[in-house]
């Protein structure tokens, strides 16, 4: 009985692999992975491993290697079948039933991989001919040597509409049609090759079969890459150039590059990289991203430098978003402008490239650079309409746990960036423009000796734990009172706290700040907890009850409110009016124009107004 590729990689799927192997091997968790004592060989320390995010097993010891198919067929002693049949039954999968049509289906996918093997054949045969000759001069002077030819099965097609035709002979007309290697007029009339005048790289499926080519034109003719078309055996936006070359490597390092084109791939193979594939002409599909998920969890996407290559990266992390889910993502490698990796490796050698490798971006910063760096965020307006932007864009990430993590780290950044925005003073170093009274101008004066001098009280910078204990306050309030937060939100959306937990929480209740404002305290406190927030709640409550009684006091007025967070947000913003003032005085020692005495003075006329 056969097993289609997509019913054998659904009993993979559905089987958890660590479940099966520890049925019959201790297995002992280590981080993200299992490990015990091989079955396969006699060991006494453990040097076997799970990986059931990835799905295979690994012996350091022995080199056993597979996925759960293999080691039920290893461990059992059983037929290919009957290991199948089991798991099949263990995931709850009827097994298909080979009716007339799918047994000719069967032969006819046989027959056109037949085909398309001679065909492959056939080309490389065709590269070390006389016709051949400049396609061979052209890989030479790409740098190719004939062992890396031969890996990857180039060939060259003739410039004839029926050369390939008459070598595969009447008898194969029609499949050859059907695969793609030969074109059969609409209109009528006779079929004609449809591969001219080209260097040929065969395209296979995972199990290293031919099943397309892509075909690159010698001379100035269109298109300069020409691939097959879909056809039973080959559907574009499923297969990845390189996969069964790159496939066993990926496994063993946990890495996969995507690089842009063939050469790009057959360039990073020659250098070292043997875990490099390439798209086929096209963005990145989703159906190409759950492939490579399969194998490891982060694909570096490696593409072109230029505006092209660039622009198919976007594509790619926007289309990585609705299939997104925990533990599984993109990472992102800038090449210079106008290099590809081909040309890099060739100028730079090898360690250039791994070096932009190593530096790959993270999705998250991928998608922010190209999407909200630079939006304006110079009024609350603004900054709502770039919220809600952020929400919308970021809310087709199906799991909600990681869809709630992108959106806090999004907000988190675009609060950064307002806070960079923010109008300053003329004078470096400043912040907000403060409005300067004559009553500040006594406090910053040039002396005798032309050095500036302040008359008054230094800003006293509060102690860690003074500074803490206010950021609790604050969060407090708004929690207890969520009304609050309407008029509040901005202020402290532009802090960042010191405890991270603590500002995590903050973050996520700015989020909501809108949906929060009209609920009672006890709702906010129910959401917060069935948010993941229990502990920190529990812990802020513990560490400022004694305040609670003066802020849950039942005739507690909103104007009372208002006049607790001001004294609050007062005393914690002594610290950037500490910092302040630190660089003013560093600056007036060197800078002793009116403007930089005007600066000092503008920041204690602030502080008057805060303490006031």
């Amino acid at each position: 009985m056969t097993f289609s590729p997509a019913f054998l990689d659904e009993v993979r799927a559905r089987v958890p692999l660590a479940s099966v192997i520890g049925q019959s091997v201790r297995l002992t968790r280590k981080g993200r992975e299992f490990s015990g004592l091989c079955p396969f060989h006699n060991e006494k320390s453990p040097s076997f491993f799970v990986n059931e995010d990835k799905g295979f097993f690994h012996c350091f010891g022995c080199g056993a290697h597979g996925d759960v198919i293999t080691f039920e067929m290893r461990a059992s002693h059983a037929s290919f079948v009957d290991v199948v049949e089991k798991l099949a039954a263990l995931a709850g999968l009827a097994l298909p039933v080979a009716t007339p049509l799918d047994r000719e289906q069967e032969r006819r996918q046989a027959s056109l991989h037949d085909v398309l093997e001679r065909a492959s054949d056939w080309y490389s045969e065709q590269l070390g001919k006389p016709a051949g000759s400049k396609a061979l001069e052209y890989l030479t002077r790409r740098g190719l040597e004939p062992e890396t030819i031969a890996r990857f099965r180039l060939g060259f097609s003739p410039d004839s509409r029926t050369a390939l035709k008459q070598a595969l002979g009447r008898d194969l007309e029609s499949l050859a049609v059907e695969a793609g290697l030969l074109i059969k007029p609409e209109e009528g009339g006779e079929s004609y090759d449809r591969f001219r005048g080209r260097v040929m790289f065969p395209i296979t499926d995972r199990r290293g079969r031919v099943i397309a080519f892509g075909g690159r034109i010698m001379g100035d003719g269109h298109p300069k890459y020409l691939n097959s078309p879909d056809t039973p055996l080959f559907h574009k936006g499923h297969v990845l150039y390189g996969w069964a070359q790159a496939r066993e490597a990926a496994t063993k390092t946990g890495t996969m590059l995507v690089a842009e084109g063939y050469m790009d791939v057959i360039a990073l193979h020659r250098a070292g990289f043997d875990n490099a594939v390439a798209p086929l002409g096209t963005a990145l599909t989703e159906a190409q991203m759950e492939w490579m998920w399969r194998s490891v969890a982060e694909p570096v996407l490696c593409l072109d430098g230029d505006a092209a290559g660039q622009r198919a990266a976007i594509r790619a992390a926007e289309r990585a978003l609705p299939i997104l889910k925990p533990g599984k993502s993109l990472r992102f490698a800038s090449l210079p402008p106008r290099e590809d990796p081909d040309s890099l490796i060739r100028k730079s050698g090898p360690a250039a490239m791994q070096a932009i490798c190593d530096q790959a971006k993270p999705l998250g910063d991928t998608l922010w650079q190209a999407k909200f760096s630079h939006v304006q965020l110079a009024t609350p307006e603004q900054r709502a309409g770039v919220e809600q932007q952020i929400k919308e864009f970021l809310g087709v990430i199906p799991d909600s746990g990681l869809r709630r993590d992108y959106i806090f780290d999004f907000v988190g950044r675009m609060r950064q960036a307002a806070r960079a925005q923010r109008p300053v003073t003329p004078w470096v170093g400043g912040r907000h423009q403060r409005r300067q009274t004559p009553k500040a101008m006594i406090y910053a004066t040039r002396n005798d000796a032309g050095a500036v001098a302040v008359i008054g009280r230094r800003p006293m910078k509060l102690p860690p734990a003074a500074e803490a204990t206010q950021e609790k306050l604050m969060l407090l309030l708004v929690l207890e009172q969520p009304w609050l937060l309407d008029e509040v939100a901005e202020t402290l959306g532009e802090e960042q706290f010191s405890d991270s937990n603590l500002d995590k929480l903050r973050q996520h209740v700015l989020i909501d700040a809108h949906g929060y404002s009209s609920l009672d305290r006890d709702a906010v406190y129910n959401h917060l907890r069935s948010r993941g927030f229990s502990q920190t709640l529990d812990c802020l409550l513990e560490a400022i009850a004694h305040e609670l009684v003066a802020i849950r006091k039942p005739d507690i007025s909103q104007d009372e409110v208002r006049r607790q967070w001001r004294h609050i947000y007062g005393r914690y913003r002594q610290k950037d009016l500490a910092a302040d003032f630190e660089l003013a005085q560093q600056r007036s020692a060197t800078d002793l124009t009116d403007e930089s005495i005007g600066f000092v003075n503008a920041l204690w006329s602030g502080r008057d107004q805060q303490d006031e």
